[in-house]
C-alpha cells in the first residue's frame, strides 16, 4: 500500500482550456492562487503532442499519449473508410457515429469512464467546450447511464433528464456567442448545475468541469487580450464556488481537487500557405481528400499531411518542400530507427508519441520562436489560418504551448503550498486519480502516479529525472527536440529548429 487508499475518494477536476501556467497571480486568479497555497502545484506540467484540445483532453482521461489512444488531432484523414474522409473530432454526432461504426473502438486504450464503470463508480462531465470535446472526456456516458452536460450544445448532453432538468431550474442552455465575446453564461450554469444539482442528487465519484475558455478568447482577441483577461477572471471566480463549496462540505469528505489546462497558447506573428509551398512542388493539394488530390493538408496549427502515394519517395518530395521554408519547424515522419524518420532530416514519430494507424505521413509544426507579443508574453509563430496576426495559437512545440497548469489539493495530497519541480503531465492526472481511488491502473497507461504530490505515503517519489536532446537534419535544415524521462515517463519539453536549434534546447534544459 502506498497511499493511504480509500474507496469511498471522490475527485473533482476543474479545467481552464487554454490557460497559461505564467497567467495565474493573485490579481487576476485568486482562487486559483488560494487553492495552491492549499496543495501542490505541478511546476513543471506538460501536455502532450500535438499540444491541441482534442488530443490533450483524450490524454486526460485514458492516462497515455495519443499513439495509445488514437486520437492524434484535432482533425485527421480516416483511411479506413472506402473512400478516405474527412474527420472533424468537434462534431460529437459524428464521434458517436465513428464509435459506434467502430464496434466501440473511436479511443484505442480505456477510458476513464470505462474503467469506474467496470467498478460500479461513475463520472460526470459538465463542459463548455466543443460538443466533440465534451463528449470526449467521456464519449461512451449514454452506455454507462453516466452524466454528460454541455453548457451550450444538446447533442452532447446525456440523459435527456439531466438535460430537461437543468434548463427547468436554471432555462435554457444559452447558444455560444459570436466568436471574441467572452462566454460568460455557460461557465456560470455548468458550475451552477454541478454544486446545484449533480453534486447533491448523484455525488459522481469523479466531475470533471471544464470551462472551454480562456481558449476561445485566445484565439480571437489574444492571449494577454482585456476580454481574454476578463473571461480568466471570471472563471477563476466560478472555481472560487468550487473551493467554497470544498472548503465547507467536502474536503473533510474524502473530496479531492484537481486544476488543470491542457495547453498553453503562444502568438500568431506571420501568416503563411502549407498549400503554396506544396503546390509550388508539384503537389495538388487540399483540406480533404479527393479524386484529383494528392497531398490533404489538414487545417490547423499543427502540420498534417496525408499522402495518397505514401512511398518514401513522395513523402520526402514533401518533406523537401515544406523545411526550404522559413516557417517550418520540427518534422515526423514514420521511424526508420531509434530516433530518426523515413525522409532525411526528420524525426521518427514515435519520438513525440503519435505513431498511430491513423496518423498523418507526415507531422510538422510551425516555426516557432521567443519573441514578445504585444501583451508582454513570450512565443510567437508561423501560422495557417485566415485570422489576423497576433492572435493566440497552439499546437506544436514551444515550451510554452506544452506547459500546463496542474495544482492538486485534498487529504490525499500534501497540504503546504508544496511548489513541485519534478516534471509531469497531463497523462499523470488519472494513474493519481485511480491511485488515490484504489482502482487499478490499465497497462496502456504511459503516466504515471504523482507520488511525490502525495501525502502519507510509504513510496518514494522517483527522482530519476532525465533529459535527452535529439538532434537531425538534411542540407540547410537542422532541428532538436528536447524530452525528459521520470522513471519510465517521457514529457516533451520544446523543439526548435536552425543553426541555433541544439543550443535552444539546452537554453530550455
Amino acid at each position: 500500500m502506498t497511499v493511504n487508499k480509500t474507496e469511498q475518494a471522490r475527485f473533482v477536476v476543474v479545467s481552464f482550456d487554454g490557460l497559461r501556467p505564467d497567467l495565474i497571480d493573485s490579481a487576476l486568479t485568486p482562487n486559483i492562487v488560494r487553492l495552491k497555497e492549499r496543495g501542490v502545484t505541478l511546476a513543471c506540467h506538460r501536455t502532450v503532442y500535438p499540444s491541441e484540445t482534442r488530443v490533450a483532453f483524450p490524454s486526460l482521461i485514458t492516462g497515455a499519449t495519443p499513439d495509445q489512444h488514437g486520437m492524434i488531432g484535432n482533425k485527421y484523414v480516416d483511411r479506413t473508410a472506402m473512400p478516405t474522409r474527412y474527420i472533424d473530432t468537434s462534431d460529437a454526432k459524428r464521434l458517436r457515429e465513428l464509435d459506434l461504426e467502430s464496434g466501440g473502438r473511436l479511443m484505442s486504450a480505456p477510458t476513464l469512464g470505462e474503467i469506474l464503470a467496470k467498478r460500479g463508480r461513475s463520472l460526470a462531465v459538465l463542459a463548455t467546450n466543443t460538443p466533440g470535446t465534451t463528449r470526449l472526456f467521456h464519449h461512451k456516458a449514454e452506455d454507462f447511464g453516466h452524466m454528460r452536460l454541455s453548457g451550450h450544445f444538446p447533442e452532447a448532453c446525456t440523459p435527456d433528464t439531466l438535460k430537461l432538468e437543468i434548463e427547468d431550474r436554471f432555462g435554457t442552455l444559452p447558444p455560444a456567442p459570436p466568436p471574441g465575446t467572452p462566454d460568460l453564461e455557460a461557465q456560470e450554469l455548468i458550475t451552477s448545475a454541478f454544486l446545484e444539482v449533480v453534486w447533491p442528487k448523484s455525488k459522481p465519484d469523479v466531475t470533471i468541469l471544464s470551462f472551454g475558455e480562456p481558449d476561445t478568447c485566445s484565439h480571437f482577441s489574444g492571449t494577454g487580450a482585456e476580454k481574454t483577461r476578463e473571461v480568466i477572471a471570471f472563471c477563476d471566480k466560478q472555481l472560487g464556488r468550487v473551493i467554497d463549496w470544498w472548503e465547507a462540505e467536502a474536503h473533510n469528505n474524502d473530496v479531492q481537487i484537481a486544476v488543470i489546462s491542457d495547453h498553453g497558447h503562444i502568438t500568431g506573428h506571420t501568416r503563411v500557405s502549407v498549400a503554396d509551398s506544396l503546390r509550388r512542388a508539384g503537389f495538388s493539394p487540399s483540406t480533404a481528400p479527393g479524386v484529383d488530390v494528392d497531398a490533404v493538408v489538414v487545417p490547423g496549427q499543427v502540420g498534417a499531411i496525408y499522402l495518397p502515394d505514401r512511398t518514401d519517395r513522395n513523402v520526402i518530395k514533401a518533406v523537401e518542400a515544406i523545411t526550404s521554408e522559413p516557417w517550418c519547424g520540427c518534422v515526423f515522419t514514420a521511424p526508420k530507427n531509434e530516433v530518426e524518420g523515413i525522409a532525411p532530416g526528420t524525426f521518427g514519430r514515435h519520438l513525440v508519441g503519435v505513431e498511430h494507424a491513423r496518423s498523418p505521413d507526415i507531422v510538422f509544426s510551425f516555426r516557432t520562436d521567443d519573441s514578445v507579443d504585444p501583451f508582454g508574453l513570450v512565443g510567437g509563430t508561423y501560422y495557417d489560418n485566415d485570422r489576423r496576426t497576433g492572435l493566440g495559437l497552439h499546437g506544436g512545440l514551444h515550451p510554452k504551448e506544452l506547459a500546463a497548469v496542474g495544482v492538486l489539493a485534498g487529504t490525499a495530497f500534501l497540504d503546504s503550498g508544496l511548489m513541485s519541480r519534478t516534471p509531469s503531465g497531463i497523462c499523470d492526472v488519472v494513474p493519481t486519480i485511480l491511485e488515490v481511488m484504489d482502482i487499478e491502473r490499465s497497462q496502456g497507461m504511459t503516466g504515471r502516479v504523482l507520488q511525490e504530490a502525495l501525502a502519507n505515503t510509504s513510496a518514494a517519489a522517483d527522482s530519476s529525472i532525465t533529459p535527452d536532446i535529439f538532434e537531425t537534419g538534411s542540407g540547410a535544415y537542422s532541428q532538436a527536440l528536447r524530452r525528459v524521462r521520470v522513471g519510465t515517463s517521457i514529457y516533451l519539453d520544446g523543439g526548435w529548429v536552425g543553426s541555433g536549434a541544439p543550443t535552444a534546447a539546452r537554453r530550455h534544459a
